[in-house]
């Protein structure tokens, strides 16, 4: 079972994304404050670093990033990096992951590629398949702005805590000879590279609120769409999934930029829209109900009456006495 459960996994990713994600070797390391590497490396492959303890400066081909404790940073392929410990102890754990391609697999035990001198061949790893498989994993499009050349990406948002329970899994494993060791691995990678693309989708999002009309502009393309399909049976998961945010932030946002839920929004288009067509007395109430979107008379009948104060028959009735009234009295 388990020989046959792996590579129907891999079949399906390697169609997705193009590539596998796999764990080949991780190490701890410890070092006091000034210390650095005694010499600034250089992987073909991707290094996640996790911060166990203290604060520490990266320097990623002359720039300087700070990694505070419980953060991660990926490292991209064949960047040069080096470390220096800021404030205490400094403690890391450094996971090496790269992506094979279907020439290169199946791969070597894992206990050989562990050993210090393995490293990917550089035709072995595409430079993009990072962001072929982050955008694989949130279903969304490929990065094609700065987030897809940073030489790094770090991590400091509540996925951190899922980022480094399993770069400690990994660890622990990876000490192991247990049964199945090699399905584990390859698991908890493909686990380890899903995590890290719902935690850069975080950040992304949570990044907009200090984007200059960033959020704005998403929710303003949010309300258009939901002017656009009010007519129809869509929902907020639909509307976020439009502008790339998850829903609960999108929620958020949208609240924050009109004072109404999403939901809310939609029933108000959908009472504005209802209101014109109820003026024109050859359609019937209930037909009213379905060109608004609303499943049901009695669904839209409920929503009207909160929203007016008053049924669809009564509001009709009242704007047919108001037209009445003004051409009996000449009025326009």
């Amino acid at each position: 079972m388990f020989e046959d459960l792996l590579p129907a996994v891999e079949r399906g990713i390697l169609e997705a994304a193009g590539a596998i994600p796999v764990v080949f070797k991780g190490l701890e390391r410890s070092f006091e404050k000034g210390a650095s590497f005694s010499a600034p490396s250089r992987h073909d492959h991707h290094e996640l670093v996790y911060l166990r303890s203290g604060r520490a400066e990266f320097d990623l081909e002359g720039r300087k990033v700070v990694v505070d404790k419980g953060s991660s940073l990926v490292i991209r392929p064949r960047v040069t990096h080096s470390l220096r410990a800021l404030d205490g102890f400094v403690e890391i754990v450094a996971v090496y992951f790269g992506f094979a391609q279907p020439n290169t697999l199946p791969l070597p035990p894992h206990d050989q590629l562990a050993q210090s001198g393995f490293q990917f061949r550089t035709t072995d790893i595409e430079p993009r398949s990072l962001e072929k498989f982050l955008s694989f994993a949130t279903g969304s499009e490929p990065a094609t702005d700065d987030r897809a050349q940073d030489p790094f990406i770090l991590i400091r948002g509540k996925s951190r805590q899922d980022i480094a329970s399993l770069v400690e899994r990994i660890l622990r494993e990876n000490r192991l000879e247990s049964y199945g060791q090699e399905l584990m691995m390859q698991l908890l990678a493909m686990e380890l590279l899903v995590t890290l693309a719902r935690g850069l989708r975080e950040e992304w999002e949570e990044s907009l609120r200090v984007r200059t009309g960033k959020a704005r502009e998403l929710v303003r393309i949010a309300r258009d769409f939901i002017i656009e399909n009010h007519d129809r049976d869509i929902s907020v998961a639909e509307v976020a999934g439009y502008v790339f945010l998850s829903q609960g932030y999108f929620t958020r946002a949208f609240r924050d930029e009109t004072g109404l839920s999403p939901m809310a929004f939609l029933m108000q288009i959908r009472v504005e829209h209802a209101c014109k067509l109820l003026e024109q007395k050859d359609i019937k109430v209930s037909g009213v109900a379905d060109q608004v979107g609303f499943s049901s008379p009695q669904r839209f009948n409920a929503a009207f009456r909160k929203h007016i104060g008053m049924t669809p028959m009564e509001y009709r009735r009242m704007v047919l006495r108001h037209k009445t009234g003004h051409e009996l009295t000449g009025e326009t």
